[in-house]
């Protein structure tokens, strides 16, 4: 006799892990005093300020000494921060987060593009998701050295006329 549990029936997928994993690595990062930041693919289902967006993405620092009514979600990450002194609601689809990751050391995980963008945003927003390809990555995020100071902006994103060079995932086996 086998001590192999069943395997469950192959329709029994269950729900996404993505918002767990989200909500984990933040605890983690809160926990070990890291600042959490969120890579979001953005479309038209995305309420974000879109001067920050930069090739539908946005970085977004999801620290509680930056966000406000911060609810991570199964379905959706809600809150509220400030950008250029400006409160603003922030609502992102849990499936639209590609990365999350510690701003200070660049540990964090990298999960695939949406499956389809949201028929709402055109063709526009499908063209770059086909060119990045998907595949989940598990990765540490190079830590960007020129990174703007939280106190150049109060915890908020880095300005948008200050160029920042993409998160370099690398691939952990």
């Amino acid at each position: 006799m086998s001590n192999v549990p069943p395997s469950p029936p192959a329709d029994a997928q269950g729900s996404s892990t993505r918002p767990y994993l989200i909500r984990a690595l933040h605890d983690w990062c809160t926990d070990n005093g890291f600042t959490p930041y969120l890579a979001v693919f953005v479309d038209r289902s995305v309420q974000v300020p879109f001067e920050y967006v930069k090739n539908n993405e946005i970085v977004l620092n999801v620290g509680f000494e930056a966000t406000s009514g911060l609810k991570l979600g199964n379905d959706f990450i809600e809150f509220k921060a400030r950008f250029g002194g400006v409160a603003r609601e922030i609502l992102v689809p849990v499936d639209h987060v590609v990365a999350i990751y510690a701003r200070e050391n660049g540990q964090g995980m990298a999960f695939p593009m949406p499956t389809a963008p949201s028929e709402e945003a055109g063709e526009e927003a499908a063209a770059p998701a086909a060119e990045r390809g998907t595949g989940l990555r598990l990765a540490s995020v190079e830590p960007e050295a020129d990174r703007a100071s939280e106190d150049e902006n109060d915890g908020d994103e880095p300005p948008p006329s200050a160029p920042t060079p993409r998160p370099a995932l690398k691939r952990i086996k």
